[in-house]
């Protein structure tokens, strides 16, 4: 496919891997880049150390392009924009945060800069600052949301009907129906999360997968709406349920145990962020197959549609 987004950022298939902490880390990422989609590194678990080792090994795993991520709630090195140009990576999203803290540094040091964003405000904020594109986000998706969810159908083609840079479409997207729709509402390129943490080389305890493909589409939760903190979509659990019934207010403690959720498979030990279309993930496939499958579905729907309405 050619558009603005696989030119932008040198991929086959406009597929991003979203930039989940902790998960996002080469073993996921580079089998997303070899499979031609846009593979993606965490900065958000804050270990800098432990993902300057991983992006060495992304480049041992893969010659195709991969990105960062920089997560600005949970940055903790104020030199994290020299840590990011260092490792000489050309395409960053930034989120969580102002688009005008980094995007600027990040532009003059020559890369491509997205940003995400769940509102209209927080994209024309963006273009104001100057991103090369933006990640739409709709509150479907899984991990931490704007309070005010807005879902994709609603947003997406609200922030199209008012920017011209190219947008990476962000929850739900699991197939190429959803991406078919995608680009109906005005998209150019997907970010999948919760398909990606299923996936078979994502790193994650094969509880949490199994958590995934035995989801129905009521099995996610909204949680700490009214804050402190940030509010988030995660896996319906005792846990998660519990704190849906009763709000314990700022959730971020817990988050203490979480990679023994996310690595030890105990799923009522922190918060397993997912996204509703758990509800439509049935098996744990390998990445390049996601992709692939991806990639002929969007085409096939595309065709029927042309040939059935044009």
């Amino acid at each position: 496919m050619n558009n603005r987004i696989t030119a932008m950022l040198g991929v086959e298939h406009p597929i991003v891997q979203a930039p989940m902490g902790w998960i996002a880390r080469a073993q996921l990422a580079s089998a997303v880049s070899n499979a031609g989609g846009m593979g993606i590194i965490e900065t958000s678990s804050g270990q800098l150390e432990e993902v300057r080792e991983e992006i060495r090994k992304m480049r041992t795993l893969t010659e195709k392009p991969f990105g960062v991520n920089i997560a600005q709630a949970f940055v903790r090195d104020p030199d994290i924009v020299p840590f990011v140009v260092d490792q000489g990576v050309k395409f960053v999203t930034t989120s969580a945060g102002d688009p005008n803290k980094y995007c600027e540094p990040l532009k003059k040091a020559g890369l491509t800069v997205f940003h995400v964003v769940p509102t209209l405000d927080g994209a024309l904020k963006a273009i104001a600052a100057g991103v090369d594109g933006l990640v739409v986000e709709g509150g479907e998706g899984g991990g931490f949301k704007n309070p005010r969810d807005v879902a994709l159908m609603v947003l997406l083609p609200l922030i199209r009907s008012k920017v011209d840079v190219p947008i990476i479409a962000a929850g739900g997207m699991v197939c190429g129906r959803t991406m078919a729709a995608a680009f109906a509402l005005g998209a150019e390129g997907v970010q999948m999360g919760t398909r990606m943490v299923s996936a078979a080389e994502s790193p994650v305890h094969q509880n949490w997968k199994d958590a995934i493909v035995g989801a129905k589409e009521t099995d996610t939760v909204f949680l700490n709406r009214h804050g402190p903190g940030p509010a988030l979509r995660a896996l319906r659990t005792a846990k998660t349920e519990e704190i849906d019934r009763n709000p314990i207010g700022d959730v971020r403690p817990e988050f203490a145990r979480i990679r023994d959720l996310y690595f030890g498979g105990d799923l009522e030990a922190s918060i397993a962020l997912t996204g509703q279309v758990a509800g439509r993930i049935d098996a744990v496939k390998p990445v390049a197959q996601i992709i692939g499958e991806v990639m002929d579905e969007f085409h096939e729907q595309m065709a029927v549609l042309c040939r059935t309405y044009a």
